[in-house]
């Protein structure tokens, strides 16, 4: 069996060494590459709430103009409105 000294010591603390700043820079990446997704998982998110937005317009603006209609029809007694005309 190999005898240990301080040398062999030396180069087996060396190599963790190395081995633990390979780990610490990989972590780093990873925390990046996290940091990149939950970014844009929050633009993705903020794109659907404003597409609810402008579908919540539309849908006030589509009942403002079937009320309208209505009252049309109300006003024209004798005849109703017909969509296709």
């Amino acid at each position: 069996m190999a005898e240990v000294t301080n040398e062999l010591m030396y180069e087996l603390l060396k190599s963790i060494q190395q081995e633990i700043h390979a780990l610490k820079n990989g972590q780093g990446d990873i925390r990046q590459e996290m940091v990149s997704i939950r970014l844009s998982q929050l633009s993705s998110q903020n794109d659907v709430h404003n597409i609810y937005g402008i579908l919540a317009r539309h849908d006030e603006r589509l009942e403002h103009i079937e009320r309208r209609l209505e009252l049309r029809e109300l006003a024209e007694a004798q005849k109703p409105f017909d969509h296709d005309q």
